[in-house]
């Protein structure tokens, strides 16, 4: 068997977490409207169910991805690559941004700019990580 690393701990935990925060949003994205039609009451209870585990992985997120930068000798790497990480992580930052918005806000157009905006900033970030991971 091949040994655990603190480096595969730390990939697995940033999996993990991006599984969960990417993965809730997408599952609520599909039972949301539904949920809206047959019980439209349940929809904070579920909300806020999703953010008890979402944040703290959302957290996790960025712990790893910061530990993971640190292991990374940035100076070696190319523009294409900075120019990728800094997109990535300005991703990260709107995602939060919109995910933050959608949480508070109280209009109609809140929720649902910040929960697209949200998804679409997540999403993209976590193509931005698999292009860096796979970087020469």
């Amino acid at each position: 068997m091949i040994s655990p690393t603190a480096n595969s701990i730390r990939v697995f935990l940033h999996l993990l977490a991006v599984a969960i925060w990417l993965g809730g949003q997408i599952v609520l994205a599909g039972i949301v409207p539904r949920l809206r039609e047959v019980a439209p009451d349940a929809l904070t209870t579920v909300a806020r169910a999703f953010a008890r585990i979402a944040w703290p992985a959302f957290v996790v997120i960025v712990f790893t991805g910061a530990w993971g930068l640190g292991t990374t000798h940035v100076a070696d790497k190319d523009t294409e690559y900075m120019v990728t990480l800094m997109i990535k992580l300005l991703l990260v930052g709107g995602a939060a941004i919109a995910t933050i918005i959608h949480s508070v806000g109280t209009s109609k157009l809140a929720k649902g700019l910040g929960g697209a905006l949200g998804l679409l900033c997540s999403l993209a970030a976590a193509y931005g990580g698999v292009l860096l991971a796979h970087a020469a």
